[in-house]
């Protein structure tokens, strides 16, 4: 005969354990629902709406997952990481921006990463680049920095979003210089030509810049010309103008000059002889400040290209040019921090070898530029080429 209070404890005792199971079928759904949830997984390559993701330097892949999970990029950052760890090749991937969709599955994620065609190419600023684009006669057009900012945020074709020549064109020529990043030595000059976009010529220095293909136009000339400006200050260009007699932009003006004018292995030579003849004093007659200011250029000069007065053209004015050029190279500025000791007044390059030949007196240097003619690098018809 069972008790009332046997009774009970058999209740009891079967509630606690439709309660325990209970609790276990809970967990076990609960446990099961995080892990879908945490490695849960799109299909497919993406639903065709591009974002771009950076990798900063010193980062690495596994750093990117919740901010791509965050996005809508991947489902989740746990199937990321699985992937990413799944594929042997993802500890190649670099620092950069690159192009991604939204819904990507994790391994199409990592995919693209890897693809050097979703890479935001580095934007390659080379000694001698100008800001604008440089019409050369016979056809070649050669792009300026500015066209080249607008490709690496535009990739090939203008888009919504990205940053085009004409509103980098807008902040060079019309932001404040300060906020700019310009360095203080040149910020009298910049100021002066307000509304001249040309006024920040040679102040991005030559190198490989990640952009930011989403940043503003003021927000990459900012951070180009604050990297360009330690680069030059690295230098102790404020100290090292002042014993070549220059100031740190005038010295940045002159380097423009042998980026333009020197031969390989001749800078530290063509810088002595713009000091020199900003000396004696002379002009400096140098052919690349009167290509500056043409619509079209070749390496001759005509004598009617000589006689206008532009900003920039040494035949047609004493000095230096108002403005750089060209982006200097840290090589050219050095060699103007640093120049060759010598007497030389002209220079000009005899062979197709390169020889460049270096002269005190006009007289020396005439018969050097008939030597330059005899071996066929200066056209007879051609005034000017190549003669300084």
């Amino acid at each position: 005969m069972t008790t009332p209070t046997t009774s009970k404890r058999r209740t009891r005792g079967t509630a606690v354990l439709v309660t325990s199971i209970l609790l276990i079928i809970g967990l076990i759904a609960w446990i099961a629902v995080m892990r879908n949830g945490t490695n849960a997984d799109f299909n497919g390559t993406g639903n065709g709406e591009e974002q771009v993701v950076e990798i900063p330097e010193g980062s690495n892949i596994s750093s990117l997952g919740p901010e791509l999970e965050e996005r809508g990029i991947v489902a989740s950052n746990g199937a990321f990481q699985t992937a990413a760890a799944n594929n042997a090749d993802s500890d190649n991937i670099q620092p950069g921006f690159y192009r991604l969709e939204g819904e990507m599955s994790a391994d199409s994620a990592v995919a693209a990463l890897l693809d050097p065609s979703k890479r935001v190419t580095p934007l390659q600023v080379y000694g001698g680049a100008t800001l604008m684009d440089v019409n050369v006669v016979g056809g070649q057009r050669r792009l300026g920095i500015l066209s080249m900012i607008q490709q690496v945020s535009c990739g090939e074709e203008v888009k919504p979003g990205c940053v085009t020549v004409e509103e980098l064109h807008h902040v060079a020529a019309d932001a404040d210089p300060a906020s700019l990043g310009i360095p203080e030595w040149a910020l009298e000059v910049v100021n002066a030509r307000a509304g001249d976009a040309k006024r920040l010529e040679g102040l991005i220095a030559p190198g490989e810049y990640i952009v930011d293909p989403g940043a503003s136009a003021e927000a990459v000339l900012t951070d180009l010309i604050t990297r360009s400006a330690k680069q030059y200050e690295a230098t102790d260009i404020v100290t090292r103008a002042k014993s070549v007699g220059l100031t740190p932009y005038e010295l940045v003006v002159a380097a423009s000059l042998v980026e333009r004018e020197a031969p390989a292995g001749e800078f530290d030579k063509v810088a002595r002889v713009i000091l020199n003849r900003l000396k004696e004093p002379m002009r400096l007659e140098f052919d690349s400040t009167v290509n500056y200011g043409l619509p079209s250029v070749e390496v001759a000069t005509s004598r009617e290209d000589r006689e206008r007065v532009t900003p920039w053209n040494t035949y047609a004015m004493d000095g230096l040019p108002q403005t750089p050029i060209a982006s200097p190279s840290m090589e050219a500025i050095e060699a103007m921090e640093r120049p060759a000791e010598g007497d030389w007044l002209f220079f000009v390059t005899i062979d197709k070898d390169g020889t460049t030949v270096f002269n005190r007196t006009f007289d020396k240097h005439l018969e050097d530029t008939q030597r330059a003619y005899d071996s066929g690098i200066l056209d007879s018809q051609r005034e000017g080429n190549r003669e300084q």
